[in-house]
Formats: C-alpha cells, structure tokens, sequence
C-alpha cells in the first residue's frame, strides 16, 4: 500500500494540516499509520466526511470545576478525550506519571481512566459508546469494564504540620478502603487480611502498616476479583510541595516513598499504575529502583494533546456556544501552551471564558498556590530578574531546563525558576534542544496575554509589590502627577510597612521593588530595564502605549552610609539619565514628553528628584 503524508492529504482533500492530524488520531481516517511521530495516510484513502460543527454538538452547561467523568458526559459540555485510552493500550506501559500545570484536565483524565476500566456491578460502557474510543475497535473494547481499580486523589492535602497531614492521607485510604466492603466477606481473602482491612477501617493502624495498605489492598482486591489492581494516584505531588513549604519535607517524603513502594514496585499484584502531579520529584528516590515507570512530562509528544484543548476542540466549543468570531482573542489570551508536538489551550481558562459570554479575564491567576517560586525569587539575582522582566516584555529567554529539579535545591540553585515556571504552566517551550543526560536547553517565553497578567501578579509582586495594589496606585498617580515629594513618601510609606525584607537592601533589590510596584502599568506601559540606550544602560524605563500617555525614565542610587547624604545621590541619579541620554530611544521612536525621576535609597528612607 502506498501512503502520503499528512501535509499531501490536507492539499489533496483541500483542509488544514491540523485537522488531518487529528483525523489520524481520533481513527477517522482508515489505514492511517504512525511513524516516529509522523501520520502517514493511504494514498486512495477517501476523503473523512464530517459533519459540520454546528450540527455537532448540543450545548449543555459548562463543566466549571466537574472533575467526575460520568457527571461531566451526563449532564456538561465534555470534550471527548477518551483516545488517550487507546493511547495508552497501545503501549501499556505498566505504570505511567503525567505531570502537567494546574486545572489542565489531570483530575478529569484519571476519573475517567477509572470508570472505563474497574469492574463494578453495574455496566460503565454506557459512558463511553457515544465515545471516540468506542469506535477503535474490540481490541480496545475489551479492557473497558476488566479490572478492580484503586483511586486517590491528594489534591487537597494542605496542611502545616506533618501529623494533620498523615491525618488526612489516612482518611483518604480508610474511604478508598470503604469503597471495596465487599472484600470483608471475600472466601478469597484470607484472615490476616480481612484483619489488616479491618484496622485500616478502623483507625487503628500505625504508620508502618498505613505505608502497607495499598499493597494489601491491591492484593485482595486481585484474589477477590481475579484480575490485577488498576492504581490511580491524582496529584500525588501536593502534599509533597506543602511538606515543604511548612518544613515536615523529610516526613512527607519518607511515607510516599514507602507508599508508593508497596503500590507499584515489584507489585505481583499490580495491573497498571497511572500517577498525576505538577512536577516530577525525581531525585527523591520516591521512585527508587522502580524500572516500570514511564513518565510523561509536557517536553513528551506521547499523550500531548489529551491535557488541555487542542485548537480544534475550542473551535468546535465557539461555534456550539454562537461565539466562532471569538477564536483570535480566545489564542491571543489562552493559547500558546506548547506540549510536546501539540499546542493546547488552557482548558480552565476556556471554559471561564465561554461561560462568561467571551469576557477575556485572568481566570487561571487564583486556582493554586505556587509559594514556592517566592522563595526562588527572593534569592534571585540581578541576571535571572532582568531575563524574567524580558520576558514580560515579549522576548525569549534560553535556558537550561531540568524536568527532575526538587524543592530542596531551589535556594541553592536559582536558575530553577526556569524549571518550576515551564512546569506550572507561567511559560511555554518556544524551542526545544534535547541533551544526553534526559534534561533540555530551552527557548521559554510568556504563551499568552492571560500569563502577562498572571506573571505580573503572582510573580514580580512575590519581589517587593505591596499586599494590596492601593500602595502601588498612590506611588502611579503620583508619578503620573510629576509629584517627587509624594512619590518618596508613598514608597517610604511602604518600604517601612516591609521592614522584613531588608536583609538584602542592595540596588539589586530596590529595582525589583520599583519594578514591582510598577508590574500593574503593564497594560498601558512596556516596563523595561537595564537595556542599552544612549550612552549607557538605564535601570527602568516606561515606554508608552499611546501617545497620550508620557514616557518615564527612572534612575536608582542606593547607599549604605548611616548619613547618606540622599537629596545628593537622588540629583546624581537624575543628572545621569542627562548626561547617558537615555531618553534617546524613547526619542527615536517618537516619544517626546519624558518625565525622569532620580531615586536614591538608604535603608527605609527615600528621596526622589524628577524634571520633565
């Protein structure tokens, strides 16, 4: 049989090169075939008729914070990702971790993977016949319905302390315990067992044996039911981020890797494991020795599309809920993510769109807690803060990017911040060099507008912006105002209101707080610093959106000295940006009212100076 690439079908058929790619992978087109990781189609294949994307669908409600499949198919709008099953079968890796950000469809996925393939007294294929993976064939068919299934989801274990933590794990396995009562009256099962179930139950068991209860678990559940244990773990990295945030890591750390030991290492009793988290820990050792994990990182091309939505998939959503002219604002705001050979939207973010009639918000900013990137940024230098305020301004950054950082090496290795923003989802992979060693030089950028608002929120406010954004308005109104006194007494106001940061008060840190204070301009200036014009480099320059609005240069001299004379140093800092011309490329591009502010600092204390 002869076969054309994909490239030749979308001419020949007169469609995008896209939509045949995804007609290859929902199996619409048949013979299609995948070579390394190009689709090949037959050559006298008919053209796949579809029908049009108003005819569809039915619009239903919007599955806003829905992480139940059966609940999302019955009664929501669901956009069918049920080919990552087939997907999946068609390697059977015997344990596989998807690490993908936040509110990217990981919760929804598992539940999914749950209902097609555990055992249950009732029927679950009705869930699936109207769906893409019905229509691969009995090859898949068959495994819909086989096995006994395990699920735990540790999404919400977020506590302070390491016994409340424990407390709750606990509580998630006693009702994952509860949810399998049938195997207390299993002839299958002997008695130690049903014991060991018993005080599992109960809450009478220790540490050790809370560390054992998925191995026993898996093991009466493949006596009783007579197939292998399905293991499902959703977010298994929470509680792991917490314990180090609240500082019980060594503990979290030493109970999931005893967990985890049990449940999928040399498992007799194991079918196949699926883990889910934002990172992979993989320097812990969680999964020490544990040669049957395949793990699926968003640098992976297997599974790429089946976490987020895919460009067709928004489209086919625009259209059912009447908003198709909506799609150019919907990428220019939540497209962009780049996983592995699949761009995907934000899914979180394309519903909260959709269903706020197409308002373009910051949906994502408020769904989780990334702490962690704080303590990054306050060890940060001078270079990593430049390259991130580059970014913000549109522009790539080369990175080394290693997909196995852990927490613990953050304070003593700040270029992980590349690391951790590509893996929660505050960057995306423009360019992508593959090293021996597993690890990746990247070129990582901002995907989208909605991540230039998150970014300027979540990670520039972790370095100096003020609690509230009420501070940071007085100190723009007053330099909106041309009003010098005003502004030092706004940020002197402020830098007493912070006095716990001082530890590190050199220039490096009051040009982050400067920067910071500014981040929220954002949408009316392009904040930039240390870039070359004039005869030097200046430290902040606002350049303007528009031509109502002046441009703003802003110079900083910092002392040490008790009696630092500041009225003097704030004059010299005003008097560089003359004698650098750094206005000149303000100049240059047509900006001609230019206010410029020497600012000098000494511990809490502030002096500015400006001329127009």
């Amino acid at each position: 049989m002869t076969y054309i690439s994909v490239n030749d079908a979308a001419v020949k058929w007169n469609i995008s090169e896209r939509r045949v790619q995804q007609m290859c992978k929902s199996g619409e087109i048949e013979g299609a075939v995948k070579k390394g990781r190009s689709w090949f189609v037959p050559e006298e294949a008919p053209q796949p008729v579809r029908l049009p994307l108003k005819e569809t669908r039915v619009r239903r409600p919007l599955p806003i914070g829905i992480s139940s499949y059966i609940e999302a198919v019955s009664n929501y709008y669901y956009v069918d990702k049920t080919l990552l099953i087939r997907d999946f079968i068609d390697t059977l890796p015997k344990v596989s971790l998807f690490t993908r950000p936040r509110r990217f469809g990981k919760t929804l996925n598992m539940d999914m993977l749950r209902v097609f393939f555990e055992k249950t007294g009732e029927d679950n294929s009705v869930w699936f016949k109207d769906k893409l993976i019905w229509s691969c064939g009995e090859s898949y068919r068959k495994y819909q319905g086989k096995y006994p299934v395990i699920f735990l989801s540790f999404k919400d274990v977020k506590y302070n302390n390491w016994e409340q933590t424990k407390a709750d794990i606990a509580e998630i396995l006693r009702m994952e315990y509860a949810r399998h009562t049938e195997l207390i009256g299993s002839a299958k099962c002997n008695e130690y067992e049903k014991s060991f179930y018993t005080k599992i139950l109960s809450g009478t068991d220790d540490e050790v044996e809370l560390a054992r209860s998925l191995s026993v678990l898996s093991g009466m559940l493949h006596k009783h039911v007579g197939e292998r244990t399905v293991i499902i773990i959703d977010e298994y990295d929470t509680p792991i981020q917490q314990g180090h945030e609240a500082g019980y890591y060594k503990e979290i750390i030493g109970f999931i890797r005893n967990l985890f030991s049990g449940a999928f290492k040399d498992n007799p009793h194991l079918a196949y494991g699926f883990l889910t988290g934002i990172l992979r820990v993989a320097k812990e050792s969680i999964f020490s020795g544990m040669n049957n994990l395949k793990v699926n990182t968003i640098m992976d091309d297997r599974f790429s599309a089946y976490f987020g939505f895919t460009e067709e998939e928004v489209k086919e959503m625009l259209v059912c809920y009447g908003a198709s002219e909506k799609l150019e604002e919907a990428k220019e705001w939540y497209d962009g993510y780049r996983f592995g050979n699949s761009e995907v939207f934000n899914p979180w973010s394309i519903i909260n769109y959709v269903d706020e009639q197409c308002f373009p918000k910051a949906f994502w900013q408020s769904t989780g807690n990334n702490a962690i990137i704080g303590e990054i940024l306050k060890e940060a230098s001078a270079e990593t803060m430049a390259s991130l305020q580059r970014l913000l301004e549109g522009e790539t950054v080369t990175t080394y990017i290693d997909t196995g950082v852990i927490y613990p090496e953050i304070l003593h290795n700040p270029s992980s911040i590349y690391s951790f923003l590509l893996m929660t989802g505050y960057l995306k992979n423009s360019g992508i060099m593959p090293q021996n060693n597993g690890d990746y030089i990247c070129s990582v950028s901002i995907p989208n507008k909605e991540i230039s608002f998150v970014y300027e929120k979540e990670i520039l406010s972790r370095w100096g912006i003020p609690e509230t954004e009420s501070t940071a308005a007085r100190i723009q109104q007053a330099f909106y105002e041309q009003d010098a006194e005003k502004l030092a007494e706004y940020i002197g106001d402020y830098l007493r209101q912070t006095v716990s940061f001082f530890d590190t008060s050199d220039e490096v840190f009051y040009q982050g707080l400067v920067l910071g204070l500014l981040a929220i301009l954002n949408n009316r200036y392009l904040v930039r610093s240390n870039r070359e014009s004039g005869d030097g480099r200046f430290d902040i320059q606002l350049f303007p959106k528009n031509d109502q609005l002046p441009g703003i240069l802003i110079e900083l001299k910092v002392s040490k000295e008790k009696n630092a004379d500041l009225h003097a140093l704030a004059l010299d800092a005003l008097s560089q940006i003359e004698r650098k011309h750094y206005e000149t490329e303000m100049l240059s591009q047509g900006v001609t009212c230019i206010f410029k502010y020497g600012v000098a600092f000494c511990g809490k204390n502030v002096e500015v100076h400006m001329q127009r």
